[in-house]
C-alpha cells in the first residue's frame, strides 16, 4: 500500500463506526478521543488516542493528532497542505526510507559531540526551526512560544516574513540572535524596509526564500478550509479590503503601504539578490535551491549559504525530495567554491535517522517545520521542546549506533541505497 493510500485509509478508519465497535462503544456514542494517524510515514506508530501531555509522546508524530484536534480546520490545513496532489510533500520523507545506514561496531561512543558551527555560532545540535508564518493561528503565544523553546533547547530559529510576532519581540525571547527570512515582495520599498529592520534588530543572517515566484496551488488547504464554519474575514483581509496575501496583523508590514504590493514576485532575479546584498552586512542565505546549476550561480554571486528546500512540498509539485536534490547541490558547491559554504536542508525530517542521513550526504544542518508546528499546536512551548528533545535523542542514538563521535566523522560511507 502506498503512503498516500495508507494515509487515506487511516483517515477513513478514524471516522468509521467500526472503530467505535472495536473500542466497546456504541456507534452512536461520541468517541472518547479522535483516532488520527495522518503521519506521512509508513513506519510511524502514532497512538490511537490523543496524548495528554508532551512527555507521553514517543515520536514527533504523536503531536500531529493533538494539534489537529486543537485547531480550526483551516488552520490545521495550512500546516498539512502541500500543492496539487501533495506528492512532493510525501516524497520528502519517503525518500529517507530509501536510504539505508551502514553501522560501524566496537567504537567507543560513550561520549559524542552533536554540535555544529554556523557563521561563527556553535549550536548544540545540527537542527534549526524553519521559518513558518502565522504561528498565532496554531497557539496563542505563536512565535514567542517557539522562541522560548528554542532558548531552552539552544536551537536556532528562523523568523518568517509573515510571522505574527515582530522580529524585536522574538529576538528578546531567543537564546541567541535569530535569522530573518525574507519573501521578496513586488515592492522594493517593502523589501528594503524588512531587511533594514531585521539588521537593526540584530539578525546576523538574512534567508531569502526564492521558490514562490508566482503563487501555488494548495488544494489540501482549500479542502480543509471548506469544512471550516468560522468567519475569517477579520484576519485575512488586507488594508484596502482585498485578500491578496497581506494582513494588517503581520508586524513585518507595520507602517508600510501594502495596497499595491504582492507577496509573490515573479520578477525577482539574481540581479535582485545582488541589490539585497548591497544594502546589508548580514550574511545572505538562499532558501529554495534544488539544482547544481543554481548552486553554482549562488556561489558565483557571493552567497554565504544555501538551504536545499522545496518549501516542505508547498511550492511546486516536482515529485522530487530535497534529500534527492542534496548531492548535486553539494557537488556543485564543492566544485565551484574553494572555501567551505554551509549547505543546509529542510523537508521531510521526522526522525533522528533522517538528520543523520542528510548530514552523511553533505548537509551542514537540517531544518524542521511541520514537526515543531505540531508540537506548538498541541501544547505550545512544552510541545516544541519535546519535539526537539525527541529528535536530538534519536539523532544521538543514530550516531552511537553507527559508531560516530562527532559530525566530522559522518560521511557518505555510512549511507547506502538498497540494490534494485
Amino acid at each position: 500500500m502506498s503512503v498516500y493510500a495508507r494515509r487515506k485509509f487511516l483517515q477513513f478508519l478514524a471516522a468509521s463506526p467500526l472503530y467505535s465497535l472495536a473500542s466497546g462503544q456504541s456507534p452512536s456514542a461520541p468517541a472518547a478521543s479522535p483516532v488520527l494517524a495522518t503521519a506521512p510515514d509508513p513506519g510511524a506508530k502514532s497512538a490511537l488516542r490523543l496524548i495528554a501531555s508532551p512527555d507521553l509522546a514517543l515520536s514527533v508524530f504523536d503531536f500531529e493528532a493533538v494539534a489537529r484536534n486543537n485547531m480550526p480546520p483551516a488552520h490545521f490545513g495550512y500546516i498539512a497542505t502541500g500543492v496539487d496532489d501533495d506528492r512532493t510533500l510525501h516524497a520528502n520523507h519517503e525518500a529517507f526510507n530509501h536510504l539505508q545506514l551502514r553501522p560501524r561496531r566496537l567504537v567507543d561512543v560513550s561520549h559524542i559531540d552533536t554540535s555544529v558551527e554556523l557563521f561563527g555560532v556553535t549550536w548544540p545540535q545540527p537542527l534549526f526551526l524553519c521559518p513558518c508564518g502565522s504561528q498565532h493561528a496554531f497557539h496563542p503565544e505563536g512565535e514567542l512560544a517557539t522562541a522560548r523553546a528554542g532558548k531552552t533547547r539552544k536551537t536556532l530559529q528562523v523568523l518568517s516574513t509573515v510571522a505574527t510576532e515582530s522580529v524585536e519581540n522574538v529576538m528578546q525571547e531567543a537564546w541567541t540572535p535569530i535569522w530573518q527570512q525574507l519573501y521578496p515582495t513586488t515592492s522594493w520599498k517593502i523589501t528594503e524596509a524588512i531587511v533594514r529592520r531585521a539588521e537593526k534588530a540584530g539578525c546576523p543572517v538574512l534567508v531569502i526564500t526564492i521558490d514562490l515566484p508566482a503563487g501555488r496551488n494548495t488544494e489540501t488547504l482549500s479542502r480543509f478550509s471548506a469544512t471550516d464554519t468560522r468567519k475569517c474575514t477579520a484576519c485575512h483581509v488586507s488594508q484596502n479590503g482585498e485578500a491578496h496575501g497581506f494582513s494588517p496583523r503581520k508586524p513585518s508590514f507595520d507602517g508600510l503601504d501594502t495596497s499595491q504590493a504582492h507577496m509573490d514576485n515573479p520578477a525577482f532575479t539574481w540581479d535582485s539578490v545582488r541589490q539585497v546584498r548591497a544594502m546589508t552586512s548580514m550574511k545572505i542565505v538562499i532558501k529554495g535551491l534544488q539544482t547544481a546549476e543554481d548552486a553554482k550561480l549562488a556561489v558565483e554571486h557571493g552567497i554565504d549559504g544555501i538551504i536545499v528546500s522545496n518549501h516542505g512540498g508547498r511550492a511546486e509539485e516536482t515529485g522530487r525530495a530535497t534529500i534527492e536534490c542534496l548531492p548535486e547541490v553539494i557537488d556543485a558547491v564543492r566544485r565551484t567554491n574553494a572555501s567551505p559554504m554551509p549547505v543546509m536542508l529542510d523537508g521531510g525530517i521526522r526522525r533522528g535517522t533522517d538528520i543523520f542521513k542528510a548530514l552523511a550526504l553533505g548537509a551542514s544542518a537540517v531544518g524542521i517545520g511541520r514537526p515543531y508546528l505540531w508540537g506548538l499546536g498541541a501544547f505550545g512551548q512544552p510541545g516544541v521542546e519535546r519535539v526537539l528533545d525527541i529528535l536530538h535523542r534519536e539523532f544521538s542514538l543514530s550516531m552511537q549506533q553507527c559508531g560516530v563521535r562527532s559530525l566530522r566523522e559522518i560521511t557518505p560511507a555510512y549511507v547506502v541505497r538498497p540494490s534494485a
